[in-house]
């Protein structure tokens, strides 16, 4: 627990990946009719309107993975000082943000976009803090 202690601003920022990809991940799972439906539509009139189902199972597996392995992460901080596996997360993480953003500017939905970055800046501070 003192690992913790002595990386909290990782240990924040591990927590905040594990609940926005382990959320969007389980969103997915649970509405992939609506979320597959809605995506069609955003991509209608983009190169990628035929591979959508193919994006959104792509980006669940990155989402889902960078959410598991970032909750790990700080378990495996608390009980062995190290977080390898959050650094994963991490990086995951930041594969599937930046997957959203081509998205959406393909889609040309640059507010989506905007969004997107706001999650992007902490978790590439997150790469940062661990490559210390």
């Amino acid at each position: 627990m003192q690992a913790i202690t002595q990386h909290l601003p990782e240990s924040f920022l591990l927590l905040f990946l594990a609940i926005t990809f382990l959320q969007s991940g389980l969103d997915k799972i649970i509405d992939w009719k609506g979320n597959l439906g809605w995506l069609r539509g955003h991509f209608a009139k983009t190169p990628f309107k035929n591979l959508v189902p193919q994006m959104l199972f792509t980006v669940l597996l990155a989402e889902t993975a960078s959410g598991v392995l970032s909750l790990a992460g700080i378990i495996e901080l608390a009980l062995t000082g190290d977080y390898s596996l959050g650094y994963i997360g991490a990086v995951l993480g930041c594969i599937a943000l930046l997957m959203l953003l081509l998205g959406q500017r393909i889609a040309r939905d640059y507010d989506g976009a905007r969004t997107i970055v706001i999650y992007l800046i902490p978790t590439i501070f997150l790469l940062y803090l661990m490559q210390a």
